[in-house]
């Protein structure tokens, strides 16, 4: 854990490399980036109770397509 003069340096150094006009910037990005990592958390949670049904309707597409290409064609009646 760094004592209270390590983190004083690593301040003083950040607030000289970024300016005072920058830091609020960068601090409100971040708290942006944080927010938009949250709503993405909460919508991933959501989606698996959602999921079964998305994919009982892609089973069903897929009977339908099965029983569609499995018809005879008239090239096949013929033979």
């Amino acid at each position: 854990m760094p004592s209270g003069l390590e983190l004083f340096v690593v301040l003083a150094i950040v607030f000289l490399l970024f300016g005072g006009k920058k830091i609020p910037e960068l601090m409100k990005g971040l708290g942006s980036g944080i927010k938009n990592f949250k709503q993405a958390m909460k919508e991933d949670e959501e989606l698996p109770s959602q999921q079964p049904q998305v994919e009982a309707k892609k089973e069903t597409a897929q009977v339908v397509k099965t029983s569609e290409t499995s018809q005879p064609t008239n090239n096949e009646v013929k033979s």
